[in-house]
């Protein structure tokens, strides 16, 4: 289930915050929780038994630790078991598509399974880990109420695409935390703000980039690749950002404060800038657990280049069982690198700004096309036509009109110029205060209504992020 659905918006939500606030203290995170798992079993019924022995298991092995103290060995099969478990849902039908070529000549393969991915399989995983290691390092102590872990874990509103929410950033509000007028009128216009995002700009974008790239980049002319890799940028941002504003507003309804997962990543001066404001919740989950365990920049140079490679080709395979993943997360890497041998200082100096500005936007336009193609030779193919004039048969004309160029000019305004140039907007915006004027309500409500309009005529509606 999406939260870009008719069915959550009119039935589910609405049912779940009157039962919510209506029952006594003692049973609302009982009523999460079984909300919760009916939300997850909702599109995967069988996959919700997974997420239960995955919270158990870490439930376990957080008792386990806080009790024996600091045994790697315990908390290495831990991260173990948890990974097997991550690696066989999400990589075994890519390992085995890799792997049998090179195995005939042994005359074994691996079995020819079709496994399916559980949706935000890798965020709960990575959540639950979290949690784990929290305990090992001693910086929370180990939960003893397996309900309260149950929470934790399958929290409807950043159970499928995040925001990945550390256990001691929330250990106090699982138990204590308090719901104000204030506080459940953000939740609403953050949600509403973020649905608006998903639904009229992610989705319309979407519906286009999804049928040029069902054509070959050679049928495709020139502009037209161009403005798709830019609908894509577009399409990814809004989509991604536009969930989390919804979860980040959903938690607050319920008086839950999640960290923000996004800080206008476009508006970046390098590729470091930008890793800085995009997903910062998994930038932030890896630099915690990846690249300061593996000694971060302090252990020299050239390790800390190694580090850094390492951390990036990570985050591609985390996002994808694919060739194109891993060339992302390298590509990526590549730049991280690059900037911290010499162009970083470059971009840093005032007279670079500008071109600095164009630099990220251009690297991560090229980096997203490799992450949405469905090969490496597409992804290069895609990108050869965007610098080669070349006939084609699939035009602008045929896709933009009045309504795209409207939605797609009001997109490259709100992804960052405007709240450069006018900060204040976005104070307003994602004001935390519950202040409503007549004139911001009647801007939500048109939000509201125009997205559920959409929605009830059958918009397309797919979501990025349920691949991962």
């Amino acid at each position: 289930m999406v939260f870009s659905s008719i069915i959550f918006l009119w039935v589910l939500l609405p049912c779940i915050l009157l039962l919510y606030y209506v029952s006594p203290k003692p049973f609302k995170n009982g009523i999460l929780t079984v909300f919760s798992l009916f939300f997850y079993a909702w599109g995967e019924p069988r996959y919700v038994v997974l997420m239960i022995f995955s919270v158990l298991l870490n439930y376990g092995f957080g008792r386990l630790v806080e009790k024996f103290g600091k045994k790697r060995w315990l908390l290495a099969l831990c991260v173990t078991l948890n990974l097997l478990i991550l690696g066989y849902f999400k990589y075994y039908n890519f390992l085995a598509e890799v792997l049998n070529p090179l195995l005939r000549g042994f005359d074994i393969a691996l079995p020819a399974i079709q496994v399916t991915l559980p949706i935000g399989i890798s965020f709960y995983t990575f959540q639950a880990l979290s949690y784990v290691v929290d305990v090992y390092r001693g910086e929370n102590q180990a939960q003893k109420n397996p309900f309260n872990m149950m929470l934790y874990i399958s929290f409807f509103p950043q159970l499928i695409a995040g925001p990945i929410v550390k256990y001691h950033d929330i250990e106090e509000q699982i138990e204590n935390r308090t719901v104000t007028l204030e506080g459940f009128s953000y939740g609403v216009k953050r949600f509403i703000f973020g649905l608006g995002k998903k639904v009229i700009l992610a989705n319309t974008f979407a519906e286009v980039v999804d049928a040029v790239y069902a054509y070959q980049a050679a049928d495709v002319s020139q502009a037209m690749l161009w403005l798709t890799a830019l609908l894509y940028m577009l399409q990814i941002y809004f989509d991604f950002s536009g969930y989390s504003d919804m979860a980040i507003g959903l938690g607050k309804m319920f008086g839950f404060t999640f960290i923000e997962n996004f800080r206008l990543p476009y508006t970046a001066t390098s590729i470091q800038d930008f890793w800085r404001k995009w997903h910062i919740s998994l930038s932030s989950w890896f630099k915690e657990y990846v690249y300061i365990p593996l000694g971060g920049n302090r252990r020299g140079t050239a390790r800390t280049y190694v580090n850094l490679w390492t951390v990036f080709l990570l985050t591609g395979i985390w996002h994808g069982a694919g060739w194109t993943f891993i060339f992302w997360g390298i590509y990526h890497g590549f730049f991280n690198v690059l900037e911290r041998c010499f162009l970083g200082k470059w971009l840093k100096q005032e007279k670079f700004r500008p071109l600095a500005h164009i630099y990220a936007v251009f690297v991560v336009l090229i980096g997203w096309i490799f992450f949405r193609a469905d090969t490496i030779g597409q992804a290069f193919s895609f990108i050869r036509y965007m610098f080669v004039p070349h006939s084609a048969v699939v035009l602008m004309e045929r896709y933009m009109n009045r309504k795209l160029w409207m939605f797609l000019a009001a997109a490259l305004l709100a992804c960052g110029p405007v709240q450069w140039f006018w900060m204040k907007w976005k104070g307003r915006v994602l004001a935390q205060d519950g202040s409503v004027t007549v004139a911001s309500w009647i801007g939500y409500m048109a939000i509201l209504w125009f997205s559920i309009l959409l929605l009830v005529n059958n918009t397309y509606n797919p979501f990025i992020y349920f691949r991962f």
